[in-house]
């Protein structure tokens, strides 16, 4: 690797890692790596990416899942080359970067598409003279953009870096961005800038190049297939329903057909809507007839299916007319009626083999058409001159590749971490299980959880935190462990938490020095993308295999991998699992100092434990103070 442009001094792996990814860009061909904690991913992508990159002409797309994630590409795309530097600009949505919609709720609230149509309608006032429209465009349409063009190329500023740039000087952020974008080296993205349609079409036309034109990075790649999932997946909640009922109350309620009004197809898919809750709906979903929903309607209207799809017709007008309303006023153009129409086109083109129907009830109650295949959002993927995807989780390789529909000529490898493997330690117990008819059969179970935790934090007083399949678990035996706790700071992770809430827990556990214990649950925020170096986090306690919730949703999801990859099980279930528990324990070592611990309390880790390397123990205790007593005398 070139000192000039590689900004350490490489570790184990590093150089392997490299010639991977540079390989794959070179054939054209698309790689799946997982690349243990210390390995450098982001570095190591942009390098190699960038090698292959500068001779073809090509463009970097960088996705990210999470903002800190996209601030560490631009981190370490400054500290590449010390003479030439690639530039690179960092995007992210409107919603985060227009300084209109950070002052304003409702615009806060829109979609890309409602905020899109908003932006566009300020920015051609301003040009006929009206700058109060948007103070920021006019502000930047009459300033010499020098300065700021000289800043993005010298500073390589972070997204929010600059924005708050942009807002003290009054100019618009996302606007500059996008004049910037086409003379990138590198861009760095969210995820949903390449897999939605609708933004990616834009994203290459302020590129200024095709989707062949660019090699796709992939971070945190264990999010993809059920991100892509849910992309392209879509509700009609009875929350809308009543909005749309408001909307009508506003703007009228006229005949979408003959004796049937608006708010007659409003009341009716209610009336749906309840009787499938009373029908279908088993714990929190269940499965509904594939022609349900729309001989309720037929029925209840007296309507032909093409009498019906006419219906739909003038209801998407109708919300098309109060679009238009509200953004001739200055208002988001959202219409719910016209969601209404939205969705029931898209559900009634549905095809049975990659999407189930589903009736839901959780914060709200709805109508779900939920996509078991992640490959339709990843489709473009195949566009693209080649495409990278890394995380430190990623086994095994072979199922995730599936899932996301890459081609079987697809790179799988997997690098180690760089740091000594003594420095981690995996015990289970199999005294203990969360499986729901074990713990009917025996409730002691949940007491002997909350014990083996206490006697191991009374034991070994390091900060710890301990990962519960759900949060029903996590009030069970937290309630138990908290009674023992005599002096120590306890901290939780909510599921009401904002972001702003979650990082000041984060940041009182973190500050605290030995007798913190943090309560989380695996797969949530807490267990992916934060850091805890070195005395931060030296216990992760695993009180529970996180399974998925046997759902009628993810019955439907097994049962369409059973059918595609032949190992419905593997995809659905053991594939997730293995990546929550690994992602929880890669909380222990951030460097190559850190050491941690691991325990996991359930006998089922027996079907992980060539992904997890864990050890059997029947002396916790013990094992662990030995654990920590070596750590200390080294």
């Amino acid at each position: 690797m070139s000192a000039e442009l590689f900004p350490y001094a490489p570790r184990d792996g590093q150089q392997r890692l490299v010639d991977l990814i540079s390989s794959s860009c070179d054939r054209r061909g698309h790689l799946v790596v997982e690349s243990g904690t210390g390995t450098g991913k982001t570095v190591c992508a942009l390098y190699g990416v960038m090698k292959s990159c500068s001779v073809r002409g090509k463009k970097l797309l960088y996705l990210t899942r999470t903002n800190s994630q996209q601030r560490q590409v631009m981190f370490e795309l400054r500290q590449m080359g010390s003479g030439r530097r690639n530039f690179g600009v960092a995007l992210q949505g409107r919603r985060n970067m227009c300084p209109l919609a950070k002052a304003d709720a409702e615009l806060a609230g829109g979609n890309p598409e409602e905020l899109s149509k908003v932006c566009s309608e300020r920015k051609a006032r301003v040009l006929k003279g009206e700058e109060r429209a948007c103070p920021f465009f006019a502000t930047t349409m009459s300033t010499d953009l020098q300065a700021v063009t000289k800043h993005m190329r010298e500073e390589l500023p972070t997204a929010e870096e600059f924005t708050s740039y942009c807002r003290e000087r009054q100019l618009c952020p996302y606007e500059i961005s996008k004049m910037h974008v086409p003379a990138a080296d590198v861009v760095t993205a969210p995820y949903i800038m390449f897999f939605d349609g609708f933004i990616r079409h834009n994203l290459l036309d302020w590129m200024g190049c095709s989707a062949s034109d660019i090699v796709v990075v992939v971070d945190e790649a264990h999010n993809l297939p059920s991100y892509a999932r849910e992309l392209k997946s879509s509700r009609l909640s009875d929350v809308a329903l009543r909005l749309a009922s408001a909307e009508i109350d506003e703007f009228g309620n006229p005949e979408i057909a003959e004796g049937i009004s608006l708010r007659d197809l409003v009341a009716l898919l209610q009336s749906a809507l309840d009787r499938a809750v009373e029908e279908y709906l088993i714990d929190e979903d269940g499965v509904i007839p594939q022609s349900f929903l729309e001989e309720e309607l037929m029925l209840g209207m007296g309507a032909t299916s093409h009498r019906l799809k006419g219906m739909l017709i003038q209801t998407m007008n109708y919300g098309e007319m109060v679009r238009d309303a509200r953004r001739s006023s200055g208002r988001l153009p959202r219409s719910f009626v016209h969601r209404i129409a939205s969705f029931l086109v898209f559900w009634h083109g549905l095809e049975e083999g990659e999407y189930v129907k589903l009736v839901v009830k959780s914060d709200v109650t709805a109508f779900e058409a939920f996509c078991l295949d992640a490959s339709l959002a990843c489709a473009p993927l195949h566009e693209c001159h080649s495409s990278v995807h890394m995380s430190g989780t990623l086994r095994p390789l072979n199922d995730y590749a599936e899932s996301i529909g890459l081609p079987d000529d697809t790179m799988k490898e997997s690098i180690p971490s760089p740091f000594p493997p003594e420095n981690r330690l995996i015990l289970y117990a199999d005294d203990v299980t969360t499986r729901y008819e074990d713990m009917e059969r025996e409730p002691a179970i949940i007491g002997r959880i909350a014990e083996h935790i206490t006697e191991l934090l009374g034991s070994c007083t390091r900060n710890t935190i301990i990962f519960y399949p759900s949060y029903a678990m996590m009030q069970r035996v937290s309630n138990l462990v908290d009674e023992s706790l005599i002096g120590w700071r306890i901290f939780r992770e909510e599921r009401s938490m904002g972001q702003a809430e979650l990082m000041e827990t984060v940041s009182g556990f973190k500050g605290t020095t030995g007798h913190a214990v943090m309560h989380a649950i695996a797969g949530g925020r807490i267990s992916e993308g934060i850091d805890f170096p070195g005395e931060e986090m030296e216990l992760a306690v695993i009180a529970g295999i996180p399974y998925p919730k046997p759902t009628a949703r993810h019955r439907a999801l097994q049962y369409f991998c059973d059918i595609k990859f032949g190992d419905g099980w593997s995809h659905a279930v053991k594939a997730p699992t293995t990546r929550k528990l690994l992602q929880a324990m890669g909380r222990l070592i951030r460097s190559e100092t850190d050491r941690g611990l691991a325990v996991v309390l359930d006998r089922r880790v027996v079907h992980f434990e060539e992904a997890l390397a864990a050890r059997r123990s029947v002396a916790l205790v013990q094992d662990a103070r030995e654990f920590f007593s070596a750590s200390s005398t080294e």
